[in-house]
């Protein structure tokens, strides 16, 4: 039987193997397709871009906008809406043939390949859909290896797309992820020129990373240490949900006055961080936990949802807030209302402001404060202390848990690993893997709180700068000389750049769990543990003594 799909993108891909009939994320078939279709479209564009750039002509930013956008779209949970994918390969196709008239226009040769030359009218989509997904390369190894890259490549376009909203960009960048495309579309890489070119992606990834950091720290300030309400208010209010700050900041600034709260889930969390969101009265605390529990926190909510990016879950169909869910940017879900931005990049959210005054207040589901905040300036300013504490041996190691949450019941790995840590030790986490343990109360050391929050799966970069003054700080000759362990738990395609950007960095022995990835073959994962130390997890009790963590 051939497969409806084949998508083994994410960590809870059916089986340990593939999505072959829906997508454990609750995409399905069509819409899988759909994205093949797309990311096939965006490697024809990046064919001819890269040819364009060869030869000193300019490329519009128009081409750079919507490589990015494309990539964000299909990372896991951000668009189920086959209708705007759709629409996304009718523009890019536009969007390729263009380029390819300046390309003649100029004399310049391109490459044969079909992502170049294929047309066909939207009842011959899907037929193609199915020729050009993952498995059209039929080496397992080099499959694994372009498809670490691409995954790389779209966790890459979700930060950078962060950053251009905030009016930072960086051309290099934009060059770097089409090159890259073009390379592996058209060249006849071998498994270790794609090992290198891996790399190259997680080095790139530092920069997109960087860049994005100073996005939003001079728009917002440095992060700093906060306690933020998890408990309800009286008013109705708006939950944000993604990662997007442009789109907090522009929804606050709407709200100010209208006699509605907004609150925000999931990765959204750590914007309360920043000074610049403080002044905001209305901005009210957290809701709920990670993005996979929103079916029922979604639904005591009471009112409306944005989406600003993944992660989206989609509901059920007796839900009663589906119609309360609106989403923007890359995201989609069909039904819902989109929000899109005009000429001059501003979005307009009356809607979802008036549909909020018509629901009643959030239903609180807890109570209480969390704390954050400490991302790498605000780690600086603890550095004497912190030192001290480690030369004291007051603090033994640091636990680098960063990462993201999902689903799977193996995940209670993380919260019980907490739990068990030696009293003496400190865990360093970014993303919404933290939900995993931010609540359990796990105390301080000398006034050093046992769990330092940096932000959002983009400030794992906080953490690796941390870790680089750390080396700096005791004059170590290599960063795997510091007392840290490395134990991420990963789920989506942003998480991916972010392994590759710590690879890059030189930093071995980094735990990925629950599961390693599917798209990872034998052969590769073979380089990976022999070459940089990777590994899996085991059970909580065994990794703390492989790690030296036990009171023994």
């Amino acid at each position: 039987m051939e497969n409806n799909m084949f998508c083994f993108q994410c960590q809870e891909t059916a089986k340990g193997f593939g999505c072959t009939l829906k997508g454990v994320c609750g995409k399905n078939a069509t819409t899988a397709r759909t994205m093949d279709l797309l990311l096939f479209v965006v490697r024809g564009i990046s064919v001819v871009a890269d040819q364009l750039r060869q030869h000193s002509l300019p490329v519009e930013k128009e081409v750079d906008n919507f490589i990015v956008d494309a990539l964000f779209c299909t990372i896991t949970n951000a668009n189920f809406d086959d209708e705007s994918i759709t629409k996304r390969i009718d523009k890019g196709l536009a969007i390729r043939d263009d380029l390819k008239h300046q390309a003649s226009a100029k004399d310049i040769p391109l490459p044969e390949a079909d992502e170049l030359n294929w047309k066909g009218s939207h009842d011959e989509y899907d037929a193609k859909a199915a020729t050009v997904g993952v498995l059209r390369e039929q080496n397992e190894d080099l499959r694994s290896l372009k498809e670490l890259i691409m995954y790389g490549l779209k966790g890459m376009a979700a930060y950078l797309e962060h950053a251009m909203r905030l009016g930072h960009n960086d051309e290099s960048i934009h060059r770097f992820m089409q090159n890259t495309i073009a390379q592996i579309t058209t060249k006849s890489l071998s498994a270790d020129e794609l090992t290198v070119l891996a790399l190259k992606t997680g080095e790139i990834g530092v920069r997109t990373m960087a860049l994005l950091d100073k996005a939003n720290t001079s728009r917002y300030g440095n992060p700093e240490i906060t306690h933020v309400n998890i408990g309800t208010g009286t008013r109705p209010g708006i939950l944000i949900s993604g990662h997007d700050l442009h789109d907090l900041e522009e929804l606050l600034e709407q709200t100010k006055d209208s006699g509605v709260d907004v609150y925000t889930h999931g990765e959204m969390l750590p914007a309360h961080y920043y000074p610049a969101f403080k002044k905001y009265t209305h901005f009210a605390g957290n809701y709920g936990n990670a993005w996979w529990k929103q079916r029922e926190e979604f639904t005591s909510f009471n009112g409306p949802i944005l989406f600003t990016t993944n992660c989206i879950v989609p509901p059920l169909p007796n839900a009663t807030y589906k119609e309360r869910m609106f989403t923007t940017n890359s995201t989609g879900y069909p039904g819902c209302k989109h929000i899109t931005a005009d000429e001059k990049g501003h979005k307009d959210y009356t809607e979802i402001i008036e549909t909020a005054k018509q629901c009643a207040a959030p239903t609180e589901i807890e109570h209480g404060e969390i704390m954050g905040g400490f991302a790498h300036n605000q780690v600086f300013q603890l550095a004497d202390k912190v030192v001290e504490a480690v030369k004291s041996g007051a603090i033994r190691k640091f636990i680098v848990m960063a990462g993201c949450d999902g689903r799977m019941r193996s995940r209670d790995y993380y919260t019980t690993f907490a739990e068990m840590l030696p009293k003496d030790t400190v865990i360093l986490t970014a993303g919404c893997a933290k939900y995993r343990y931010n609540k359990l109360g796990l105390g301080d050391i000398n006034g050093i709180p046992r769990v330092l929050d940096a932000g959002q799966c983009n400030d794992s970069y906080s953490l690796a700068v941390i870790a680089l003054k750390l080396k700096e700080v005791f004059g170590l000759h290599d960063i795997n000389e510091l007392p840290i362990i490395y134990n991420i738990a990963w789920y989506e395609q942003k998480a991916v750049i972010v392994l590759l950007a710590l690879l890059s960095l030189g930093i071995k022995e980094i735990h990925l769990g629950p599961t390693l990835p599917a798209f990872l073959s034998p052969n590769v994962t073979k380089v990976l543990v022999e070459n940089f130390g990777v590994s899996g997890i085991g059970t909580v009790e065994s990794d703390m003594r492989k790690w030296g963590l036990t009171n023994e």
